[in-house]
């Protein structure tokens, strides 16, 4: 039978766990977007804040950096882990004899 996609094909490629990989590694990606968006623009209301209440001690600080280190975490995960492979099973297995 012939239809849209040509003969028997359908609109959407067979899931490998390449193609898996690569939409978790997408969705990842758009995360992180929108959390630094989010980062940043609270960030900037909680410094305003603190630059109009007197501008002491600077207590958005432990905001910026917490926060900070868990976007970098999600930095690493989102474009620096790379999948697990055949080849990094096999040497695990080669290694735990």
């Amino acid at each position: 039978m012939v239809g849209p996609f040509g003969p028997e094909e359908s609109p959407s490629p067979q899931a490998t766990p390449e193609r898996e990989w690569a939409h978790k590694r997408l969705e990842r990606k758009r995360k992180l977007r929108a959390d630094f968006v989010a980062y940043v623009v609270i960030n900037t209301f909680l410094i305003v804040v603190w630059a109009l209440t007197g501008a002491g001690y600077f207590w958005p600080g432990w905001v910026l950096g917490g926060w900070g280190v868990f976007l970098l975490l999600d930095a690493w995960q989102a474009y620096f882990r790379r999948p697990i492979t055949e080849e990094d099973i096999d040497r695990e297995l080669r290694n735990m004899r």
